[in-house]
């Protein structure tokens, strides 16, 4: 089955209050039914997602700075427990994990067993997911469960989540999920979505329901309806976001100019800083590109067949019968641009960005993406 037949609502329903220590009635009722409690947290020096227990483990009070090629946290005086952008992990990891054990293959009494991966029956509770990161995981949804091919693992995993959104209200500076149509503000994909209000002496959230699930969950706890006061500031907050974005980028046409431009010289400028490390395709949360290994131990009694996260970076990523299809660093930094913004397009039906900013943070060199985009834009306006 796939899992676009999720039942979510489109951002409808009333709004109820929550007190910041109330998240941990949500935690504790899943934790409860056997989830696990998975949320942003700070591990060495990063905001990183991690299993939690408690509202004190979520980064309260800390918020990021980025910007090409950088990334620190900084304190905050006003206890935002959401008071940050993204970090160098995507909820991919959890639902489509780096490493997997696909079957294992073990030497028995002459004979051969083959034990196929029975995938743990894990939940998880997800908290303080961004909108342009329910946009990534609706994405995998498409690619990894809505197609011919599928993927069980990840079916399994996806159905078993429940997903706790929060609302943008400071993007960060390589945040460009308002280019994209991904963000500020969640608009579906959510089973519950919060915003939080921090004003003067006050801090609450308000929560809306995304899906029956949420609002049973929301009844359930005994959370009272927001007063319009309430819901007043909250739309003030969400209302001024969009226009706090310092990088933006106007992707009109990006599939057809890219792909009506494959040689262009342009790219050997644009790709000339990269150093084919592949930090974007790993904490990009909608990359999925894989490789297959074999593995056995020291005795040969036992073989694995292992599916690990890969990069289209490395060369060894193209590799057939002869030799590598993309020797050159310029080649694999173009079939990454291209696929994920153009030629994603023709295979699932839209682009595979959703403006989160972490390749322009998390490369070495700070080579940003919107730019290049830019670039291409630019030379063809001189035509």
């Amino acid at each position: 089955m796939s899992v676009n037949k999720i039942d979510f609502k489109m951002n409808q329903g009333k709004l109820f209050y929550l007190a910041p220590d109330d998240l941990n009635k949500i935690f504790e009722h899943f934790k409860s039914r056997g989830y696990k409690v998975i949320g942003p947290t700070v591990v060495d020096d990063a905001i990183v997602y991690d299993e939690i227990s408690d509202v004190k483990d979520l980064p309260v009070g800390v918020g990021d700075e980025q910007s090409p090629g950088i990334y620190r946290l900084k304190s905050r005086d006003d206890g935002a427990f959401f008071g940050y952008v993204v970090g160098p992990h995507s909820w991919k990891r959890f639902l489509y994990p780096p490493i997997l054990t696909l079957f294992e293959a073990r030497r028995e009494n002459g004979n051969i067993k083959i034990s196929e991966c029975n995938d743990e029956d894990v939940k998880f509770l997800f908290v303080g997911v961004r909108a342009c990161e329910i946009s990534a995981i609706m994405i995998l949804d498409k690619v990894l469960g809505g197609g011919q091919y599928v993927d069980p693992v990840y079916i399994k995993r996806r159905k078993n989540t429940f997903i706790l959104a929060v609302n943008c209200n400071e993007p960060g500076g390589n945040c460009f999920c308002f280019s994209t149509g991904t963000g500020p503000r969640a608009l579906a994909g959510y089973d519950i979505v919060l915003t939080e209000v921090i004003l003067n002496d006050k801090h609450y959230f308000t929560a809306r329901a995304g899906s029956d699930q949420g609002e049973e969950v929301l009844e359930d706890l005994g959370f009272r309806e927001a007063s319009q006061d309430e819901v007043k500031e909250a739309e003030k907050i969400l209302s001024e976001a969009p226009n706090k974005f310092t990088k933006r980028v106007d992707l009109t046409n990006v599939v057809e100019i890219l792909q009506s431009n494959y040689e262009n010289p342009l790219w050997d400028k644009i790709a000339e800083r990269c150093l084919s490390c592949g930090n974007c395709t790993m904490v990009c949360p909608t990359c999925f590109c894989h490789n297959v290994e074999d593995v056995t131990d020291l005795l040969g009694q036992v073989a694995r067949r292992i599916r690990r996260w890969d990069s289209c970076f490395t060369v060894e990523f193209s590799y057939i019968h002869g030799g590598s299809v993309r020797y050159s660093t310029m080649s694999r930094y173009r079939q990454w641009i291209m696929h994920k913004l153009s030629t994603w397009k023709n295979q699932f039906g839209m682009i595979g960005c959703v403006g989160c900013g972490r390749c322009i943070t998390w490369c070495p060199v700070g080579i940003d993406i919107t730019e290049g985009v830019k670039s291409f834009k630019e030379v063809l306006n001189k035509i």
